[in-house]
């Protein structure tokens, strides 16, 4: 995989950085693995828009995506890595040794041919794919696709170029510092896939023109302080101006360093650093 700067022959390519891989597929993906998936575009079931600037974009299938992995002790084969629309990582496609095709996340270093499993026993080797509880893990394994609850599904690191670091497991608890800084605490049950996702290169291309932006579904975004008072809290003024306050939403809401996590949720309690490097104080 390697960033490929385009040689402009328009003015929308001449800021364009794609990435390219020769090793991800370039038909279509397994058919029986593909749903329909209707997009909201930020309306929500009154038809109102809840989440602006959002709306059009391309036409995408969803790729069921198997975050469970519960096909356990069975050898299963990567026939192929995928480009997936639906989010910044790619994809593997498996097939078992009874058949059975899935989608996973594909790691960083997988490749078509390799062999991987999913198992809840002690291991010699932690090859990257390679899924089991975080209790049977050695210490400082880098880990994604983290459950949060056992038998919940995947939830943590999930994205392309992430990973979590297991610090340590004392009984039924392990010890994770995630991707944002934060260290916390989880079951020692949860499952936890060995390795970083792949796709790190996804953060440094340029999309080069608004339209690539427009195809992924996202709208123009007007700034606040180019908008008329009536508009916004930070519009007006008789020239360029920042607004004179701080960066709002246009009902008022702080919109740099506001908390907004609630108090009730019930994972708090298992937070012991927060991802700010503030230590967190128990009751």
């Amino acid at each position: 995989m390697s960033l490929v700067p385009i040689k402009p022959k328009t003015p929308g390519q001449r800021f364009e950085v794609k990435s390219r891989n020769t090793e991800l597929h370039k038909g279509r993906p397994e058919k029986s693995l593909t749903v329909s998936h209707h997009r909201a575009k930020g309306r929500n079931c009154y038809g109102r828009i809840t989440s602006r600037r959002r709306g059009g974009g391309h036409k995408r299938l969803y790729r069921v995506i198997d975050f469970k992995r519960t096909k356990l002790d069975m050898v299963a084969e990567v026939l192929r890595l995928e480009y997936d629309p639906n989010r910044s990582a790619n994809i593997a496609l498996l097939q078992y040794e009874d058949g059975e095709k899935t989608y996973i996340l594909a790691p960083k270093g997988l490749k078509a041919g390799d062999k991987i499993v999913s198992t809840n026993k002690p291991q010699e080797e932690f090859n990257a794919g390679l899924c089991v509880p975080l209790k049977l893990l050695p210490p400082s394994t880098f880990v994604h696709a983290i459950e949060m609850q056992p038998g919940k599904g995947a939830q943590i690191a999930r994205s392309a170029g992430q990973s979590a670091q297991l610090i340590s497991v004392e009984g039924d608890r392990a010890t994770l510092k995630m991707p944002s800084g934060e260290i916390r605490l989880l079951n020692s049950n949860c499952r936890a896939t060995v390795g970083r996702v792949g796709n790190e290169e996804h953060e440094s291309v340029s999309l080069g023109k608004a339209g690539r932006t427009r195809w992924k579904g996202k709208r123009p975004r007007v700034r606040g302080v180019a908008m008329n008072p009536v508009d916004h809290p930070n519009g007006g003024g008789e020239a360029k101006t920042s607004g004179g306050g701080h960066p709002v939403s246009p009902w008022g809401q702080l919109a740099k360093g506001y908390p907004t996590r609630t108090k009730s949720k019930p994972s708090n309690a298992m937070i012991l650093v927060r991802r700010n490097g503030k230590k967190v104080k128990k009751r």
